[in-house]
């Protein structure tokens, strides 16, 4: 399973961006999907999780009201809508799924993913 996520890009305090996440050759329908971030020097973070039915979704606080992850089974894609992009969201983001498919819920610790993607750019900037 490789996961290629795409979308990142240099944008100003308060503007948006659409990150994606596919899978090559493989379908995501089955699979719980979490978006992490990680900034220079700072720990990864779990930034939102959604289950494989799409029914439940979870955010950090730090995102929440302005990032909204989805999933659109036609395209095989999970998306994360970011709005009223901050400084501190600059980062690299990677959108990974767990080893064991089909699970009720989802969670955003690290250790709960074994499939990652190569990640790509947030930079918020003036």
């Amino acid at each position: 399973l490789q996961l290629v996520e795409s979308g990142g890009d240099l944008v100003q305090p308060g503007g948006s961006l659409r990150l994606s996440c596919t899978a090559s050759g493989f379908t995501l329908d089955y699979y719980a999907i979490a978006w992490f971030r990680q900034a220079p020097g700072k720990e990864r973070e779990g930034v939102s999780c959604i289950t494989s039915s799409g029914g439940k979704t979870d955010y950090a606080d730090s995102v929440k009201g302005r990032f909204t992850i989805s999933r659109n089974y036609t395209k095989n894609m999970v998306y994360l809508e970011m709005n009223s992009l901050k400084p501190e969201d600059t980062a690299i983001y990677y959108c990974a799924a767990p080893f064991t498919s089909l699970q009720p819920m989802c969670n955003r610790a690290p250790s709960g993913y074994g499939y990652w993607g190569q990640g790509t750019q947030v930079t918020v900037s003036s």
